[in-house]
């Protein structure tokens, strides 16, 4: 038996597939090739936006061809898509088999023994059930042979206005500190380099349990092998000087970081419910430029929401001067149902959003060139991931794709590299040494 899974949405999202796969893997099935010699398609759906719920529609539509040439096979979706919509998307989607949220991913296995059998397969909850940690009794199978993602926590206990987590993936529930560690040493084992904490609100970790955020990251730091750390996404609320401290002391820590600003106006984070200002923001990026040294930043930024006036609009482009990131993640306000944003006055015309983000896409791009030539004729340390195109990939510190000349017995090894050419989105770099 074979599947194909679809994916759509963020890196957790793109987790819990990797933990999905090792669910089917565990049961005998294998991948396959393409969509049409599935046994089984899975897709794993996003609802942050209108547009990705649209194209899970489309792939539905394409999929659904398969039952003609394979009879038995079956469709399923999973995710934020199917616990917002629920019995309304098997309505719309009847070539759907089965269908269950992030909650209930461990009960996959009766799930396709009950859609096998004849049934409609649907397993939605309100809430998480009880024996939700069997999930991590799951291995995962990985995309990235040195890198992995490792889930921390799930749900969040924030109520920005235009966002559908809460109700998608519920409250905030941290995962044991025991259960990350013994995954985070096992995939050690397994070869990985690597580890990149994963939460809807990965800094509010612990939170729950009694634990700061800031004694995961000693912990995990301590495990003999794990030659990096990331985390993502943490808020800027949560965001600690503690945590901020740790980042400098633990030299595993990359400097970089991924904190979410989505509007440069403190009315417009007051309407979203963010629970910071403007300046409040500022003095977070200024903490952990003291702490530590050489950090990058990376943010989403939302625009055209709710009421947002021209000069709302310039407040965000004004923080993107100032703290220069080195990638956004821009988005146009899409009104989801459900969220308070919803009900409010004053939405922006799709004219005005594709006006500000065109201005918005322009400043970065202007910003991205001048931080690419501060990068020529650096030394960067690099991790080997990945070969393609006959060249050895790799990322540094501070979350920036190298490409280097080298044979493969270089995967998976830490190197210096010398940059001798940096575009915004890539550089080209030349082998000083090995590290590790």
């Amino acid at each position: 038996m074979k599947y194909y899974i679809k994916t759509f949405g963020c890196q957790m999202n793109f987790n819990d597939s990797e933990r999905i796969r090792g669910i089917l893997q565990s049961m005998g099935y294998e991948p396959a090739e393409s969509w049409e010699k599935a046994d089984l398609i899975l897709i794993n759906t996003c609802t942050i936006r209108e547009k990705p719920d649209q194209k899970v529609y489309s792939h539905l539509g394409e999929y659904k061809k398969i039952k003609e040439k394979n009879p038995k096979a079956l469709i399923g979706v999973c995710g934020c898509l199917a616990q917002r919509m629920g019995q309304e998307l098997v309505q719309k989607a009847p070539m759907v088999d089965i269908m269950f949220s992030s909650f209930n991913m461990h009960r996959l296995p009766e799930l396709i023994q009950q859609a096998q059998g004849g049934y409609k397969a649907i397993a939605l909850l309100e809430n998480p059930p009880e024996d939700e940690d069997k999930l991590w009794e799951y291995p995962t199978v990985k995309d990235n042979q040195f890198c992995a993602y490792v889930t921390v926590m799930k749900g969040c206990d924030k109520n920005c206005t235009y966002c559908v987590v809460p109700k998608t993936r519920g409250r905030q529930r941290s995962r044991s500190l025991e259960s990350i560690l013994s995954e985070v040493k096992a995939l050690v084992e397994d070869g990985v380099k690597e580890i990149h904490l994963l939460g809807q609100n990965v800094t509010a970790w612990g939170q729950d349990l009694g634990i700061p955020f800031e004694e995961l990251l000693y912990q995990v730091a301590s495990i003999e092998g794990v030659e990096r750390i990331r985390f993502t996404t943490g808020h800027p609320k949560d965001l600690t000087e503690n945590i901020a401290r740790a980042m400098g002391q633990i030299t595993q820590v990359c400097e970089h970081l991924h904190l979410p600003v989505q509007a440069g106006s403190s009315r417009i984070l007051k309407l979203m419910d963010r629970g910071y200002t403007k300046e409040e923001y500022f003095e977070k990026i200024d903490m952990l430029k003291h702490y530590v040294k050489g950090i990058t930043f990376s943010t989403d930024i939302i625009v055209g929401f709710p009421t947002e006036t021209e000069e709302d609009f310039e407040q965000t482009l004004d923080v993107l001067k100032r703290v220069r990131f080195e990638q956004v993640f821009s988005f146009k306000y899409s009104p989801r149902p459900d969220t308070p944003a919803y009900f409010m006055e004053g939405q922006a015309t799709d004219e005005v959003k594709t006006q500000r983000m065109t201005r918005l896409l322009n400043i970065q791009k202007e910003i991205l060139s001048e931080i690419a030539k501060a990068y020529k004729n650096t030394e960067q340390e690099v991790l080997i991931e990945g070969f393609e195109k006959g060249k050895l990939v790799g990322r540094t510190r501070t979350n920036r794709w190298v490409n280097l000349e080298g044979d493969e017995s270089l995967l998976g090894k830490i190197v210096k590299v010398r940059v001798i050419e940096s575009k915004p989105f890539s550089m080209e770099g030349e082998l000083l040494e090995i590290l590790a």
